[in-house]
C-alpha cells in the first residue's frame, strides 16, 4: 500500500464510526509491553486485520490492534503492537498507523520500545527517556513525492522529542521514585541483532541504545505536526557487551519483569500531560 493521503483517508473511513471519542493522546506499545493495555478502561478494540489493506503485526508480543479507552481517566488510542520495516513492509506502510492516528485528531504521540543497551550506565531493566535519535541504514519515511496535506517537504528535526513532554515524564518518574535514564536511541533495520563491531560503531556515533523501530515513526509524527515523547525499556546489553546470546525470549522476559514500573510511569505521564495541556 502506498501511504498516500488517500490511503490514510480510506483507513480512517473504514473505522470512523467505531471510534468512540476523539483521543487526546496516541500511545504505541513495543515488544513485550502490550500488557499496559490492561490498565485501560472502557476499551473498544479494532484489529489491524479488520482494516482492509492495513499492515499486520507478525512479531510475537505484538497483538496487532488499536485500543480506544481511558488510561488514568485520559481518553487515548493505543497501538498494542506496531509494524516494522524488517517485516517486509515499506516505510509508507510502517508509518501509516501514525498518520492514521494523526487523522483521528491526536496532538501527542507517546512511543515505547524494547532496546539493547549500549551505554555502560544502562542495565537490563533500565528505562531510558529518548532525547534524540539516529536513523542508521533505514530509509526515511518521507522519501518520495511529498503530500503537503501531511506536512512540509523539508520538516525541521532539531527537536524531534518535545522538551516539554520530557519534563513531564521526568516529573512523573520523580514522583513515583522510578529511576529514569536519558539518552540517544539508534534505529537499525533488523531483523538480525547487531554485531559487536556495529555496536562499537554506534557507540562512536553517540548512541546509548539500539532498536528496530521508533525513529521512523517519530519522523512521520513530526512531519504531521505532532509532539513526540519516547521511552526505551532496556531488555538486554547490546552485542559484545555481555556473555549472553541475544534472543527475542530475553527481550520478552525483561519486559515482563519491568512491567509494573513501566506501567506506572506511562500511566502517570499520560495523566501529567493531560493536566499540563
Amino acid at each position: 500500500m502506498k501511504n498516500s493521503f488517500e490511503a490514510v483517508r480510506f483507513a480512517y473511513s473504514a473505522i470512523e464510526k467505531r471510534i468512540p471519542f476523539r483521543p487526546k493522546l496516541a500511545l504505541v506499545l513495543g515488544s513485550g509491553l502490550g500488557g499496559l493495555a490492561e490498565e485501560m478502561t472502557d476499551t473498544v478494540s479494532i484489529g489491524y486485520a479488520e482494516i482492509e489493506g492495513f499492515p499486520i503485526s507478525t512479531v510475537a508480543g505484538h497483538n496487532g490492534r488499536f485500543l480506544f479507552g481511558r488510561l488514568g481517566g485520559v481518553p487515548i488510542v493505543c497501538m498494542q503492537g506496531r509494524v516494522h520495516y524488517y517485516e517486509g513492509y515499506g516505510m509508507d506502510e510502517v508509518t501509516l498507523p501514525i498518520r492514521l492516528m494523526a487523522k483521528m485528531g491526536v496532538k501527542t504521540l507517546f512511543l515505547t520500545n524494547a532496546a539493547g543497551g549500549i551505554a555502560d550506565r544502562l542495565s537490563v531493566g533500565s528505562l531510558m527517556l529518548i532525547t534524540d535519535h539516529i536513523s542508521c541504514f533505514v530509509p526515511s519515511p518521507l522519501r518520495g513525492a511529498n503530500d503537503d496535506r501531511f506536512g512540509p517537504r523539508f520538516p525541521d528535526m532539531s527537536e524531534v522529542y518535545s522538551q516539554k513532554l520530557q519534563k513531564n515524564v521526568k516529573e512523573s518518574a520523580a514522583r513515583l521514585h522510578i529511576p529514569l535514564e536519558s539518552g540517544v536511541y539508534l534505529q537499525a533495520s533488523g531483523p538480525q541483532y547487531e554485531t559487536p563491531a556495529e555496536i562499537r560503531m554506534y557507540r562512536t556515533l553517540g548512541a546509548d541504545a539500539v532498536g528496530m523501530s521508533t525513529a521512523c515513526e517519530a519522523i512521520a509524527a513530526r512531519h504531521a505536526g505532532l509532539s513526540v515523547l519516547a521511552i526505551s525499556l532496556i531488555t538486554n546489553k547490546a552485542a559484545g557487551l555481555s556473555q549472553t546470546k541475544l534472543s527475542h525470549e530475553e527481550v520478552t522476559a525483561a519486559s515482563k519483569e519491568a512491567a509494573p514500573r513501566f506501567r506506572a510511569l506511562v500511566k502517570e505521564t499520560v495523566r501529567e500531560i493531560a493536566i499540563s495541556d
